[in-house]
């Protein structure tokens, strides 16, 4: 049976480390390799949340691969094939990796080509909505030739897989046209109120959002989408630069997923140079108004002064 499996984790981030938790937790022997690990002080909280979940952490990837049935990579976008790549050199026959990865079909299909050529079984994952609230049992669309042989195996580890297609890059293509709404959002409501803190109409544009689309809690979307992007812009900067590759090779210029990958590496960067409370924004304990204006102090302190006089004649700031 598939619990009794060796599973080894690419990727010791946020959904790495809770793969981890919950694969252990089913007593699922699990090891895991970040490039993080050779990295001094980086790998020191990998280490740390190893120990605590009886995690055996590898030296390679090549070294995990040779000891796992299954090979789970949950790596950045833009790492996608150098993971597979680097995986495949210690793939052991009829191993399984099955690739987390928000890339598009093309970085899928490449992938794929270096797994099987050594004799491994590669089937794409694409997770369809944030992983923390769902943890393991995050919707997950399979794809390829070997996806049907791995849906049962991943039920009883615990995941919630279903099988998109036998034909590589249909997940993916679904996934990727999807973050070009999902990502989109974040990035426009991002631009849009902070635009509107600025000009102090926030409270007139949430009020339009809300009669508009009656069923959305505009304050709290709005809080949790600053959130995530501040927790993890660069990750999601790279998924819509993949998100871009995908619709040109639709044939179309992507001119929404290339602004949406602009402006989450420009939140990046400014969460990169101290601009707001990581540790919060990690939790999800946030309040947009203050995230919006700390980007405005960032950007221009002068003229965030004029902001708060703004706010305090239309009596909106909180």
């Amino acid at each position: 049976m598939s619990t009794d499996w060796r599973v080894g984790l690419v990727g010791y981030g946020e959904v790495g480390r809770i793969l981890a938790e919950d694969l252990r937790a089913r007593d699922v022997v699990v090891s895991a390799y970040d490039v993080k690990l050779d990295r001094g002080d980086a790998a020191a909280p990998l280490t740390a949340h190893a120990g605590a979940h009886g995690v055996v952490l590898a030296t390679s990837h090549a070294a995990l691969a040779a000891s796992a049935d299954l090979v789970v990579s949950a790596v950045t976008a833009s790492q996608t094939v150098a993971a597979a790549d680097a995986l495949a050199a210690g793939l052991r026959q009829g191993a399984f990796v099955l690739d987390f990865n928000s890339a598009s079909p093309g970085a899928k299909t490449a992938a794929a080509r270096a797994v099987t050529r050594r004799g491994g079984r590669y089937v794409e994952g694409a997770v369809m909505t944030s992983v923390p609230p769902h943890r393991i049992r995050v919707p997950l669309l399979l794809g390829g030739p070997d996806a049907n042989a791995l849906e049962a195996p991943l039920r009883a580890l615990g995941f919630a897989p279903r099988v998109a297609s036998e034909r590589l890059g249909v997940a993916s293509a679904t996934k990727m046209c999807r973050s070009v709404v999902v990502k989109g959002l974040e990035a426009m409501l991002i631009e849009s109120l902070t635009t509107a803190r600025r000009h102090g109409v926030e409270d007139d544009v949430l009020a339009s959002l809300r009669e508009t689309f009656p069923g959305v809690d505009w304050e709290r979307q709005a809080s949790y989408f600053f959130a995530r992007v501040i927790a993890h812009g660069r990750r999601r900067a790279e998924e819509m630069r993949e998100a871009a590759q995908t619709v040109r090779e639709a044939g179309l210029l992507p001119w929404s997923a290339e602004g949406t990958a602009e402006r989450q590496a420009w939140l990046a960067d400014l969460a990169d140079a101290g601009v707001f409370d990581g540790d919060a924004a990690a939790v999800g304990i946030v309040d947009w108004r203050v995230e919006a204006d700390r980007i405005l102090t960032a950007l221009s302190p002068t003229r965030h002064a004029a902001t708060h006089d703004i706010h305090a004649s239309h009596g909106s700031d909180r």
